[in-house]
């Protein structure tokens, strides 16, 4: 198996970006709170402000985007500590289940820890097993925290929750 390598973009990178986010939204609409033709009519500077407000990893095998993720700030929360979030996660359909997501949630957590936070949260779908499963996996675990899914789908049910990982020195 080719190896997942995930690099932090810049803003430099944002047609990079761009691209990726466009080709998720399109495949995947369900997933995200944007649609598809507000964000392709963004024009260069939006796009260079948005690299600036979080920050965007790149999954690749070979050369080719496979993946991404992004880090930002996250707003409220009981936990203790520095906290930020993970959210618009997307793999390519041919590379889901070969662990590119796994790879983005690793980066990511190491990227939060390298930036000094404490917690990295991750909201889910309450009737999402698969994602409250794939997220428990890597130690992330619900909090009371609950909100309205802002995309109705057929798999989040009518919640979303809260999952917070706490990136002590000793995770890898």
């Amino acid at each position: 198996m080719s190896e997942i390598t995930v690099r932090a973009l810049t803003e430099n990178d944002w047609e990079t970006y761009r691209e990726v986010r466009l080709a998720a939204l399109k495949e995947s609409p369900e997933a995200f709170v944007a649609s598809l033709d507000d964000e392709e009519q963004f024009d260069e500077q939006t796009w260079r402000d948005r690299m600036n407000r979080s920050q965007r990893l790149l999954a690749e095998v070979e050369g080719g985007r496979v993946g991404v993720a992004s880090i930002g700030a996250f707003e409220g929360g009981d936990e203790p500590g520095a906290a930020g979030q993970l959210f618009g996660l997307w793999v390519t359909p041919d590379w889901r289940g070969k662990s590119v997501a796994a790879e983005l949630v690793r980066q990511a957590a190491k990227h939060a820890r390298s930036q000094g936070l404490d917690l990295l949260y991750y909201w889910v779908g309450t009737e999402n097993g698969r994602a409250v499963a794939f997220a428990s996996s890597f130690g992330f675990r619900p909090t009371d925290e609950r909100r309205e899914v802002r995309v109705k789908n057929d798999f989040d049910g009518d919640q979303e929750v809260a999952m917070v990982l706490p990136l002590g020195k000793d995770r890898r």
